[in-house]
């Protein structure tokens, strides 16, 4: 089975529990975006997606109940400014994201009531941030930039105080049937690398090059289990995208 995975520092307990398993699986690395596109092009079998892709997969099952989520402020998914949000008139899109530049445009139109041009990106884009152009930046890299600008919205922390749900990044999806033995065994590996989350974090941190503190983020900012209310947050992220 070919198998990919987000190659964020919050992927460690999940990277770190399928290394040290049984599994006969391929598994690749890659930006969230990326994982997408693969998962979509059938080039991998499961895959940890952003969940904005979802419903543009012909078949999809959700194959375990671990994800990435935040309730609250999530640190590492950020829209930058120079200004405040009613005078940002156009934001740039991170070109790592798919469900970060959908919740950018909800939070726009239906909690921010705003309406600024929104432009691509396909390679770093931080010095195209001044005057009233803002953008929006995902993952490790988007932490060193938080004492830089004079504008800062989390949009992990913006979902929350709009609809007082956490927020789902991304799980775990298979792109055709699973057999059952191969998910539980799945899902067993999950379960191995987030409930040794400080072996991980001692095996694999060192290849993380950021200021975060690396055991609070994935211990107490970032949260793996999709329980009921995550779900429900999903549901409700994935109605307005449509």
């Amino acid at each position: 089975m070919k198998v990919c995975s987000i190659s964020y520092l919050n992927s460690i307990p999940f990277v770190y529990g399928l290394e040290h398993s049984n599994l006969n699986i391929q598994l690749t690395r890659e930006i969230p975006s990326e994982c997408a596109n693969k998962l979509l092009n059938n080039m991998v079998d499961i895959a940890l997606v952003p969940i904005a892709i979802i419903p543009q997969l012909p078949y999809f099952k959700i194959i375990s109940s671990y994800g990435i989520a935040s309730n609250g402020a999530v640190d590492t998914v950020c829209l930058f400014s120079q200004r405040p949000l009613n005078e940002i008139e156009t934001i740039i899109l991170d070109y790592h994201s798919r469900t970060s530049n959908e919740l950018v445009k909800l939070l726009c139109s239906h909690y921010w009531k705003i309406n600024p041009k929104f432009t691509h990106s396909d390679s770093e884009f931080s010095n195209q941030i001044n005057d009233s152009t803002a953008g929006l930046i995902i993952g490790d890299r988007a932490y060193q930039f938080r004492s830089q600008f004079s504008y800062v919205y989390d949009l992990s922390e913006e979902w929350k105080k709009w609809t007082e749900l956490p927020f789902v990044f991304a799980c775990w999806v298979a792109n055709k049937p699973v057999k059952k033995e191969f998910e539980d065994a799945f899902c067993e590996a999950l379960e191995f690398g987030v409930s040794n989350l400080s072996q991980a974090i001692s095996s694999m941190g060192h290849s993380f090059h950021t200021t975060i503190n690396k055991k609070h983020y994935l211990t107490q900012v970032i949260d793996y289990h999709l329980d009921d209310e995550k779900r429900k947050a999903m549901n409700c992220y994935l109605a307005f995208i449509g």
